[in-house]
């Protein structure tokens, strides 16, 4: 991982850093699942004010949420401007360099491994 990546990971811990074919990418994975994962490109985005933007509102899912909810649906209208930068993978080819990677299929999964035990008083005879 270049230095530039490491500094901006450490600054921001929101950020994951994916390889994919020969390419690394810097940004926001907003679900990870078996077979495919959505990505919003930090790089494929071109205005310095825009780039600042997206890091806030990233701080700010960050900070606010649980983490385990996806970008886009916990910062619904204010998410929109990124859909130009959503890159899907196929997650077989993705490798997690660094970074949180969201997945709703393990939350999904979690859920349904809690189980409920119910105690029951016996009566005295």
């Amino acid at each position: 991982m270049s230095n530039i990546f490491q500094r901006l990971t450490e600054k921001y811990p929101f950020i994951s850093v994916i390889s994919y074919g020969n390419e690394e990418y810097i940004g926001i994975i907003q679900n990870r699942d078996a077979f495919v994962t959505n990505f919003y490109d930090l790089n494929s985005i071109k205005d310095t004010d825009a780039r600042h933007q997206f890091l806030e509102l990233g701080e700010q899912w960050w900070w606010e949420s649980n983490r385990t909810i996806p970008i886009n649906i916990f910062l619904k209208h204010e998410w929109e401007v990124y859909k130009s930068c959503l890159r899907i993978f196929n997650t077989k080819d993705v490798v997690l360099m660094h970074g949180p990677a969201v997945s709703l299929a393990e939350l999904a999964q979690r859920k349904t491994k809690r189980r409920s035990i119910t105690l029951i008083r016996k009566p005295n005879h």
